[in-house]
């Protein structure tokens, strides 16, 4: 994966940076040591490794504006950074960049159960927003499989998704407003409590523009009410086509459940080793969770279950429990953990149209054969969102290459079919240079222009979303 060139101006003026943000920062809050910004030399796209010049830990608003206003005036570029869990290398450093962390800025700012809205420093972690609220019955929708660790920072950068987005939709969809900086150091308040704020709708810009437009440091969220009741269902088929055109019929009929989750043999047969969750021997297994009142999840599910009978299921088994529930989806959110116990991966991300699942998951096989590399599957198949795990050993040659190769294929794929690159990963340096398959020139320079207007000098998340040479060349 090619990276800019470090610029040597830019390194010379090291010294004088750690001093000038010093100067605005704790003394704690800038790390220069070359052992500690180590440890910022990725993201959860791990192939791919640069340690920054330096990283910063502001823990306000307006500590993010003056580093920002000192990295502005050195010409220094600086790429945010969250939990850093992006499996898109979205907070890839460059080896002359600052990294800008929020991990200290985690604070509950306000709340407001009348107008179901929470405000937070975007450093807080998704699962945690919930926290703050369930004990008093209302909860944050967007659940990405790492919620346990993701930030919400990272969470609007690529606009998240996760296994209810189904229902619930994705951060776009519960995010009201944010508070930005931009390089220069403006502070801009956009959207709030509310919904549909007055004028340009710079909100939709901002949600999934991946670091490329400002530091979002405070976020106004939807909150939800819990629903009186969910439960799962646990469907195995005797091949991927099959379980792929069951969801297809699922949501021709209408039903809208809160998830529907596919996995397949290689995934099942790890996260069992890992989970002992009580997956049955299939091929591919479909968990698909319908919520309300008893009435109507009965009702639900009784649609949802005769669909399933039509395609022959190798096993059909309805939760009962809470407990059941529970280690029905168990194996499905340990999934990424089980598979990275047993071999290095690459983890997709792409969307289709559903009605085009048999068909790409046949080719997807076809594609694995042919490249001689195994895939896992485990994905929000209730919108189309794949998520493809390429399974490559990291110490052979060539092997991540083909790796690369193969990933390349699957997403053009998606985009051949009706879909698009990205569902909830976002483009970061993953599939930078891909965008030129999805998005004809016109449309990647009014992306640009967009940027333009934020970042003139292009030094917010370098070498990310846009083909690098394009991005070099604007950067100037």
């Amino acid at each position: 994966m090619q990276m800019p060139v470090p610029d040597p101006r830019i390194l010379s003026q090291k010294d004088a940076l750690v001093s000038a943000l010093a100067a605005v920062l704790p003394g704690d809050a800038v790390i220069s040591d070359p052992a500690e910004t180590r440890a910022y030399e990725c993201d959860a796209l791990t192939a791919y490794r640069c340690p920054p010049m330096l990283a910063v830990l502001p823990s306000t608003t307006e500590e993010v504006a003056a580093v920002l206003r000192v990295c502005h005036r050195f010409g220094v570029p600086v790429v945010p950074r969250g939990s850093g869990t992006s499996l898109a290398g979205g907070a890839l450093p460059t080896a002359d960049c600052v990294i800008l962390g929020v991990a200290r800025m985690t604070a509950v700012l306000e709340r407001s159960y009348e107008d179901r809205f929470i405000r937070v420093q975007t450093g807080r972690t998704n699962l945690s927003v919930t926290g703050e609220v369930e004990a008093d019955g209302f909860f944050y929708a967007p659940d990405p499989s790492s919620q346990l660790a993701c930030a919400i920072a990272g969470n609007i950068a690529m606009n998240s998704g996760g296994a209810h987005c189904l229902k619930y939709g994705v951060t776009t969809n519960n995010l009201l407003g944010v508070t930005m900086v931009t390089m220069e150091g403006e502070v801009l308040s956009i959207g709030g409590p509310y919904l549909d704020a007055g004028g340009l709708d710079l909100l939709g810009v901002i949600c999934g523009s991946e670091g490329q437009l400002g530091v979002v440091t405070e976020a106004v969220l939807r909150i939800l009410p819990k629903p009186e009741g969910a439960r799962p269902v646990l469907m195995g088929f005797d091949n991927n086509e099959v379980a792929g055109a069951c969801v297809r019929d699922i949501i021709e009929a209408g039903v809208l459940p809160v998830a529907i989750e596919f996995m397949d043999r290689p995934c099942i047969e790890a996260t069992e080793a890992f989970a002992g969750a009580g997956y049955p021997d299939c091929e591919a297994l479909l968990i698909v969770e319908v919520e309300g009142s008893d009435a109507e999840i009965a009702e639900q599910l009784e649609v949802i279950t005769a669909i399933a009978r039509r395609h022959n299921p190798v096993e059909l088994r309805e939760s009962r429990s809470a407990d059941e529930s529970a280690r029905i989806w168990l194996g499905r959110k340990s999934a990424f953990g089980a598979m990275g116990q047993i071999n290095d991966y690459m983890c997709l991300d792409g969307t289709i149209p559903v009605s085009e699942l048999p068909v790409v998951l046949k080719r997807m096989s076809a594609l694995s054969d042919q490249y001689g590399l195994k895939v896992a599957n485990v994905f929000h198949a209730g919108d189309g969102n794949l998520h493809p795990l390429i399974l490559f050993d990291a110490n052979k040659d060539g092997d991540l290459e083909t790796c690369e190769e193969m990933g390349a294929e699957i997403l053009r794929l998606c985009v051949e079919v009706g879909g698009c690159l990205t569902g909830e990963h976002g483009v970061g340096v993953e599939k930078r240079d891909l965008m030129g398959h999805q998005y004809a020139p016109a449309d990647l320079e009014a992306q640009m222009a967009v940027k333009d207007v934020f970042d003139p000098k292009w030094l917010l998340n370098p070498a990310k979303v846009f083909p690098l040479d394009t991005s070099v060349t604007r950067r100037g």
